[in-house]
């Protein structure tokens, strides 16, 4: 006689759901070395699969090629060999890290004796909806085991086959090394529906993680009834400030567009000190041409374009507002740095801005009043990274303000609890 699961009359989401919490359960009081030996086997068991997981891959990239997508969003898409030799390399420095789980916040006697202790725990439940990045795949699911956390990992069906192959390697390794495989699950179905379903699992669910573009995060943000960390597009600024050293801000500022165009933290607009423009606009203008990128520019830079090599076009209002993820930027010229900080409170996503500017009071004042996740001095946007912070990987860009902000590592994906120890102690 067959013996039905609970779940069976649930919908596939709901039971992955319910499977999830079940393991979250199993997964929290686990010390740090029994996940530390789950996470190695998933690098471990990512390197020998290679093969499986670059083919699965290349099915889903043939697919975007055949219906016309950007190379811009192909890139990001597409693993090979040597990326898969990187993810499996962030699985093990994320392994390397300190286990945040148990970790005390504070922690006092109270006057009356009772010893107060605020400490970490994890999260729970995250589910993580997100777009043709598979490498999300494998960072979301190590930094979920790492802090304790089961994980619901809802890709695009744009990256289906490449998440399924590397969800099966995943929960093969963790399983493999006693930890519950539930912990790692791909959320069924390939249609909207069940990202709907994800999005009101409220009880099973106890934290969503959008990643992507703005339309997937205003959607995510706005019907779901399981709270959410919301994480922005990135409307990136690099404000040249008319102290700035030319030679510096030249590699900064194409270092931050044109290292890679895929991707949050690349710049998108390019401000420039009034007083500096004639000196740096026709050197910056032409390395971006060197590097490809197209230049939407204000009149006055324009009129500084004229006998270099720039690609450049009139900007129209939706340049300022828009993040490319392409070898586009645009680029104004400004009057001081005070209107530097007015345009970028008006059009920032609030991701990351960089000054370039040998003068500390600019700088000071800059990272006063700019409010962003992060503000980089003398630095490319593109440093704003979990990897590139030491957090090992992320599990996303935050730009809100509530729990978490900027890239989201280990400490992010944990809440706390207060524990309270008396020796009989009773309220008077």
């Amino acid at each position: 006689m067959t013996t039905l699961s609970p779940y069976d009359s649930l919908s596939p989401v709901t039971q992955a759901a319910h499977r999830a919490k079940a393991a979250a359960a199993d997964l929290a009081p686990l010390p740090r070395a029994d996940k530390d030996d789950a996470l190695l086997a998933v690098a471990d068991a990512l390197e020998v699969r290679t093969a499986e997981i670059v083919a699965a891959n290349a099915r889903d990239v043939a697919k975007a090629r055949e219906n016309g997508t950007s190379e811009s969003i192909v890139d990001r898409l597409a693993l090979t060999p040597e990326r898969v030799r990187a993810i499996a390399a962030d699985v093990r420095d994320v392994a390397k890290l300190p286990d945040p789980v148990g970790e005390v916040v504070r922690g006092n006697t109270l006057p009356n004796g009772i010893d107060l202790r605020q400490v970490r725990v994890p999260l729970g439940v995250v589910g993580i909806i997100y777009e043709a990045r598979p490498n999300v795949t494998v960072d979301a699911a190590a930094l979920c085991l790492k802090s304790g956390n089961a994980v619901l990992l809802r890709g695009s069906a744009s990256a289906y086959e490449s998440n399924t192959a590397l969800v099966r390697v995943i929960r093969d390794a963790v399983g493999g090394a006693g930890l519950p495989a539930d912990a790692v699950q791909l959320v069924p179905g390939e249609s909207r529906e069940s990202v709907r379903e994800l999005m009101r699992a409220r009880g099973l669910v106890d934290v969503l993680i959008p990643r992507g573009g703005a339309s997937l995060i205003r959607t995510v943000v706005s019907e779901s009834t399981v709270p959410v960390i919301e994480t922005g597009t990135g409307n990136c600024h690099v404000y040249v400030d008319a102290d700035a050293d030319i030679d510096m801000a030249v590699d900064i500022l194409v270092n931050s567009k044109a290292q890679r165009v895929s991707v949050c933290n690349a710049a998108e607009t390019l401000l420039v000190h009034q007083d500096i423009a004639a000196d740096f606009l026709p050197r910056a203008l032409d390395a971006l041409a060197e590097a490809g990128v197209t230049v939407h520019a204000d009149p006055r830079v324009l009129a500084h374009a004229e006998g270099t090599k720039a690609t450049v076009v009139e900007a129209v209002p939706e340049d300022w507002e828009t993040e490319y993820l392409s070898y586009d930027i645009a680029a104004a010229v400004v009057d001081s740095l005070d209107k530097a900080v007015e345009h970028i409170r008006r059009w920032s996503s609030g991701h990351t801005e960089a000054i370039v500017t040998t003068s500390q009071q600019a700088a000071r004042r800059f990272t006063r009043l700019v409010d962003s996740t992060t503000v980089a001095v003398n630095a490319s946007t593109r440093f704003t990274d979990g990897g590139q912070f030491g957090f090992g990987a992320e599990i996303g860009i935050s730009t809100q303000k509530l729990h978490a902000r900027g890239p989201m590592g280990l400490p992010e994906l944990t809440s706390t609890k207060y524990i309270v120890t008396g020796d009989g102690h009773v309220r008077p």
